[in-house]
């Protein structure tokens, strides 16, 4: 899962603007401002995620869910080694 702070994140951490990653992604803008306008946890098509986080992953961002290793554990976003 996915939250709208996660995608707000990961754009600035690659410096994305939500044009840039619907392009990206091939999502539409207003499907990109509607996810990022949602409170917490991103509802949506399974299609739709997938290609938003594969186009995310593509630019070496990754996603950090609840639970996976972090030191400072929780959600979150950060570059690919």
């Amino acid at each position: 899962m996915i939250t709208a702070a996660q995608i707000r994140a990961a754009r600035a951490l690659v410096s994305l603007d939500q044009r840039e990653l619907a392009a990206l992604s091939g999502l539409s803008l207003p499907t990109i401002q509607r996810m990022e306008a949602s409170d917490g946890v991103i509802r949506g098509n399974v299609d739709s995620l997938m290609k938003l986080i594969g186009a995310l992953n593509a630019v070496g961002v990754e996603l950090i869910s609840d639970g996976a290793a972090s030191p400072g554990g929780g959600r979150g976003v950060r570059l690919k080694p």
